[in-house]
Parts: structure tokens; C-alpha cells; sequence
């Protein structure tokens, strides 16, 4: 039997680190701006999917959308500290370098029907400018297994976090914005898949254009 929202303790802890430091860092250090928050669902399986250009990722695209959101998150991310916590908090799982497709997708199927929000990025590896320029056709197939909806989020500005010789992250602009829902796929056919993973890319990228 399904659940309609996320466990109430990891509601809890996200509304917790949410608060105490994911937003004040997304609004003072980053200078953030967030649109079309209130597009985003508050209950109910979503597949909350993105373009790609940081490790600050996950965690600002949970803060923006308002809920915890489950990422099948690299094994590596899991090694760097305060990362791993606010990760972890969003309900990040880790997933090896290599491993089985399918094991991801059961695991994210698992988090729908448990009530959390789950998240892919589309291309499934970071991009230097932040665009969508190769997507995968992951995030429709499991919304296509869930009848989930899907969420196209953009960020902007992200790829410049990391881009210093420091250990801290550089303090650089970055703007979120939430588009629209888009319906799941009727079938798993490889043209439907398609057709709606061009959607969210073109989604995407034209939140992109935007800029700040």
C-alpha cells in the first residue's frame, strides 16, 4: 500500500536542516533566487527532475521544492563531510559507479510508494554550463512505472560553486526555477520515454535561458 507523504521523522529532520542551513546559505552565501516554487506538488509521488552542474545540487533542489527528495546519489558524494549529512537527510541513497539500472530504479520506485519525492538529474552526470545536452530516458521510465508525475527544476549558476582551488565552496549567484508539472507516460514504449524526456529537456533549458 502506498503512502501519500515521506516518513513524519525525515519530515522533521528536512524542515530542521532546512531552516537551520541549507536556506540561509542558498539565500545570503549564494545570493539565491528561487521561481515557481508553487509549482511544486506537496504530496504524492513526483519525480522532481534537473539539469546537473554541482555537488551542492541535491540538497538546494529539495530546499526550493519544499519537500525531502530522494536522490540514487553517487557512492562518492556520500565520503565528503556535512554533504553526507544533508544528503542523508533528504533521503539520498547511495549508488555505485557501474551498478545494475534496474537495482536504481527499484530502489526509486520503492521511495515513490513510500511517499517520498524522488529526484533525477536528466543527464545523469554533471555539465559544465549547467544545460541538458544528452538526456537519458531513466527519469520517464520510472515515472512511467510510478504514475508519477514530473517536475522539471532548473539551476543556475551551480557549475560556479566548485570552480575555486579552495576547500570552501565559492560564494557565486545561483537562481532556481520550477516549471510546470508534466504528466507521467502512458506506457514504458521507447518513443513515449522519449517523447516526454524531451520534454522535460526542453522544459529545462529554457528555464535556463532565463538566466538570473
Amino acid at each position: 500500500m502506498s503512502r501519500n507523504r515521506e516518513p513524519f521523522a525525515s519530515l522533521l529532520l528536512y524542515y530542521a536542516f532546512k531552516w537551520s542551513i541549507v536556506s540561509p546559505v542558498l539565500h545570503s552565501y549564494f545570493r539565491g533566487k528561487i521561481y515557481g516554487a508553487e509549482n511544486a506538488p506537496q504530496t504524492g509521488a513526483l519525480v522532481v527532475v534537473s539539469n546537473h552542474a554541482s555537488n551542492f545540487d541535491p540538497p538546494i533542489v529539495s530546499n526550493c521544492v519544499r519537500r525531502p527528495v530522494a536522490y540514487m546519489a553517487k557512492e562518492e558524494l556520500f565520503k565528503i563531510p556535512v554533504l553526507k549529512q544533508a544528503i542523508e537527510l533528504y533521503g539520498a541513497y547511495p549508488v555505485s559507479r557501474g551498478a545494475a539500472d534496474r537495482s536504481a530504479i527499484r530502489s526509486a520506485l520503492k521511495c515513490l510508494e513510500d511517499g517520498w519525492a524522488v529526484g533525477v538529474f536528466l543527464q545523469g552526470t554533471r555539465t559544465l554550463d549547467g544545460r541538458v545536452t544528452d538526456p537519458k530516458r531513466g527519469a520517464a521510465l520510472i515515472a512511467a512505472k510510478a504514475k508519477a508525475p514530473l517536475l522539471p527544476v532548473c539551476l543556475w549558476g551551480t557549475e560556479a560553486i566548485e570552480a575555486g582551488d579552495g576547500v570552501l565552496p565559492l560564494s557565486v549567484p545561483v537562481t532556481i526555477r520550477i516549471g510546470d508539472v508534466i504528466p507521467y507516460p502512458l506506457t514504458t514504449g521507447k518513443e513515449e520515454l522519449e517523447l516526454v524526456t524531451q520534454q522535460c529537456t526542453t522544459a529545462i533549458n529554457s528555464l535556463h535561458d532565463l538566466g538570473r
